[in-house]
């Protein structure tokens, strides 16, 4: 039986340094660990702002800041654009594969070589495998692995949960030297063709926060949907802020 949104417990953090602003507090968010949720509670989730990493299903719950923003594509009204689509006939050459996890040295070695150069500043460096099997782990059952091969050298490896309205787009990380594939663009785009031939409505990109340059990708694939004030909206029709109501949540807040 599902469980109602009303009935699960949830916890908050204490307040910590934000990774993406400067100077900013966050608050998380997150639901009991020891809730069991089904595929259909997690889409309830996500469609009211939540987010999966590792065991932990989540959303900013920050008391003086909203500046992350749920994010998503709907995936009938998407367009590539010029430059998504020479980047998508620039990797038609690749080989990809789905497989049931990615805990071997192979994928671990390619992470390794991604983080150290790309996310240097980040909290994910230095790489460490424990953290990297628990952050990527098929957490609810529900979490699909794609290997990208040019030939028989991998160069990519995507991560993404099947909900039953869309895909989740939970990490990429690939060959730092195929920078001229641009192949965090091109993961977007197979997830979203993914979706479309699996009658999916939406690839969820997760928060956008409109200052921060390393979410700025996101804003690139149109139209994108935004949750604000509690609502879905396409990017070019937000509300202004005398129109954004109180985003509660569903349920209570439980100790």
């Amino acid at each position: 039986m599902t469980a109602s949104l009303r009935d699960i417990r949830v916890y908050t953090t204490f307040p910590h340094d934000c990774s993406y602003l400067e100077g900013e507090e966050a608050t998380t968010l997150f639901i009991d660990p020891r809730q069991k949720i089904s595929s259909e509670l997690y889409t309830q989730l996500s469609l009211i702002g939540f987010r999966r990493s590792g065991e932990h299903v989540y959303r900013p719950h920050c008391a003086r800041c909203s500046a992350c923003v749920a994010s998503r594509i709907p995936v009938d009204a998407f367009k590539r654009s010029k430059s998504q689509q020479r980047v998508w006939r620039r990797n038609q050459d690749l080989r990809i594969v789905e497989s049931s996890d990615i805990f071997d040295t192979e994928t671990f070695d390619l992470y390794s070589r991604y983080i150290k150069e790309r996310h240097a500043d980040g909290d994910m460096y230095p790489p460490d495998k424990d953290q990297y099997q628990s952050f990527l782990n098929n957490g609810l059952g529900n979490t699909r692995y794609f290997r990208l091969y040019d030939e028989q050298r991998l160069v990519g490896v995507m991560v993404s949960d099947q909900m039953l309205d869309g895909l989740s787009a939970i990490y990429t990380f690939y060959e730092p030297a195929e920078e001229r594939r641009s192949l965090g663009t091109f993961s977007v785009l197979y997830q979203v063709e993914l979706a479309r031939t699996s009658n999916l409505e939406h690839v969820y990109l997760g928060y956008w926060i409109q200052s921060c340059e390393k979410m700025s990708y996101k804003a690139r694939f149109k139209p994108l949907e935004m949750l604000v004030g509690g609502e879905w909206h396409r990017e070019d029709a937000l509300p202004g802020p005398d129109d954004i109501a109180v985003n509660e949540l569903c349920f209570v807040e439980k100790p």
